[in-house]
């Protein structure tokens, strides 16, 4: 339990996706305009996160990894498929991205509007598919431990960008000068939070 406690914090804050790797940028900046926006593509992360890195785990595992598919026999015990994992992983985030496009259409249509393209995006999101490729590098033993590593990310991921967007909202009544305003403000916010989070390496876990 102690352990599962240590990868959840430590991927969330430590290894926070956006503030230690600078991954998923792309939709980071251009949804973190406001706090609501930018709470929907969150929590469609952390969803998707959440799902595609065990899904993936068990596919290394049993599937694409060095000897994976032994449980078929000792003629597979050699076969390597490792080189397929780009092309699964992604497949995988893919259709559980299509998913979450489906149930944001009919559950929330304002939403699914505000978030335009970015929301099919997420398939391509690099945090995501970072975080698959962390759980396979890392070679978590057990399915729980991949599964809270992929809880955890994509929370921090999620509370980064509604970090960003609460503040970006409060810059709107500040004196921002012309030419940071918009992009350049935000990427210096985001330069200045990623050094905040640097203060969690002081966690020892």
């Amino acid at each position: 339990m102690e352990n599962l406690l240590n990868i959840f914090v430590k991927s969330m804050f430590i290894d926070n996706m956006v503030f230690a790797y600078f991954f998923g940028m792309c939709s980071f900046i251009a949804v973190s305009k406001s706090v609501k926006t930018a709470m929907g593509l969150g929590i469609a992360v952390v969803f998707v996160m959440g799902v595609t890195v065990p899904l993936n785990y068990l596919l290394n595992e049993y599937l694409l990894g060095p000897g994976a598919l032994s449980w078929l026999g000792p003629d597979f015990a050699k076969v390597d498929l490792n080189f397929l994992s780009f092309i699964i992983f992604i497949a995988v985030i893919a259709s559980f991205t299509q998913l979450v496009e489906m149930i944001v259409e009919k559950f929330a249509p304002a939403l699914y509007n505000q978030l335009g393209i970015f929301l099919p995006l997420i398939a391509v999101n690099c945090a995501i598919m970072g975080a698959s490729l962390f759980m396979q590098e890392r070679a978590y033993p057990t399915i729980g431990e991949a599964t809270v590593f992929g809880l955890g990310s994509g929370i921090g991921w999620w509370l980064a960008i509604v970090s960003m967007a609460a503040i970006r909202e409060k810059m709107a009544y500040s004196h921002v000068p012309a030419p940071l305003k918009g992009v350049g403000i935000t990427f210096i916010l985001t330069g200045l939070m990623g050094i905040a989070f640097m203060t969690f390496l002081g966690i020892q876990l």
